[in-house]
């Protein structure tokens, strides 16, 4: 029997198959033409929420910031003539009391408001009284106990259907996504947060069209319970993020591509096996402890030596040496240059924590 026997969205109001909830529109509402067309695009795939962005945050001015409330009317329409549930971003309070005026069904708040716990609570009072689906977008920088904040805030007004997208975080690191991932956080949230319904945003983690499904299948894999994706009847004339939009033909096929894993073990597989693995993972992550703890002895010798001579903690040309040498190494192990950057980065962190405290003993 299969293991998966409730959605996570059940008693939400959406139609939906068992897995994956997805939600797809365009980045922006640009006119009612391209709204409509869009829509009824993904309604002939048996998309059933439409997104489009009303009013769009810019880091700079004069640039397109969302055609506003007029883009209202014309989800309005979506509802009546597409047959669609539609959805879209909202920032502050006026755009609340409009989405709300308008009959929106799902809001979600964006990333740079979820990292305002000011601007979160005048949301969540404007959404007192009112239960419908929301939505909390993680905030820009990487940091849980802010996401998972603006979380409670919401349902601490009354809001029984909250979910939370990942959409991942903004970095000054050069890498492949335009806002990287780091799985490990929304992981986190949800440890802390168990049973909330999580989504992931390929389009602004990627970026770009073409790494899309690997993100989408990644968030699968790590047992997301939907997927929100920029879709667009005409995507490289978008008037915004042109270029990680796709086409609603294109989703259908990355749809298509996608594998869906069972959330549990079924009761009938032989679990003896998987059980030998974890019984060694358990080992390995204890044998890494304790070397860990032995390297942590060393850099307290090395702080206890830096202080009797007066050196400076932080040694850069040796900090580059440790870690050119090591990715170098992970390379010949096949492990990914973010992984060794991130565990060494971290492990060098607590050294200067060590050397730092015994600089300050008395």
């Amino acid at each position: 029997m299969n293991a998966i026997l409730k959605h996570p969205f059940d008693g939400w109001g959406f139609e939906h198959d068992l897995r994956p909830l997805v939600i797809a529109g365009p980045c922006s509402a640009e006119s009612e033409e391209q709204v409509l067309d869009t829509a009824r695009q993904l309604k002939d795939q048996g998309i059933e929420i439409f997104r489009a962005g009303i009013w769009k945050p810019r880091t700079r001015p004069n640039s397109f910031e969302g055609v506003g409330s007029i883009g209202l009317e014309w989800m309005r329409l979506v509802q009546q003539e597409v047959g669609m549930k539609v959805s879209t971003e909202v920032a502050n309070v006026k755009h609340v009391y409009e989405a709300l005026r308008m009959g929106v069904d799902i809001i979600w708040i964006g990333a740079r408001t979820s990292a305002n716990p000011f601007a979160m609570q005048e949301i969540a009072d404007a959404l007192k009284g009112v239960d419908i689906p929301v939505f909390v977008k993680n905030p820009v920088n990487p940091d849980v106990d802010l996401w998972m904040g603006a979380i409670e805030r919401i349902q601490g007004a009354g809001i029984t259907k909250v979910g939370a997208i990942h959409r991942g975080f903004s970095t000054f690191d050069k890498t492949r996504y335009r806002n990287i991932p780091q799985w490990q956080l929304p992981i986190e949230l949800r440890r802390k947060m168990p049973g909330l319904p999580m989504i992931v945003d390929p389009s602004h983690i990627g970026g770009r069209r073409d790494i899309l499904e690997e993100i989408a299948q990644k968030a699968l894999d790590l047992n997301y319970d939907g997927l929100i994706i920029e879709t667009h009847c005409n995507p490289d004339k978008a008037w915004s993020d042109a270029s990680q939009q796709i086409t609603p033909a294109t989703l259908k096929t990355l749809l298509g591509n996608l594998v869906i894993r069972h959330r549990e073990i079924e009761a009938n597989v032989n679990l003896d096996s998987l059980e030998d693995l974890r019984l060694q993972i358990d080992t390995f992550d204890n044998e890494l402890l304790a070397i860990l703890e032995k390297r942590m002895q060393v850099a307290e010798k090395i702080g206890e030596y830096k202080k009797t001579n007066n050196i400076t903690i932080l040694q850069p040309d040796r900090w580059q040496e440790i870690l050119d040498k090591t990715l170098e190494k992970g390379k010949n192990v096949d492990l990914s240059d973010d992984f060794i950057a991130q565990i060494f980065k971290s492990i060098h962190q607590e050294s200067i924590n060590k050397q730092e405290k015994v600089m300050n003993e008395d």
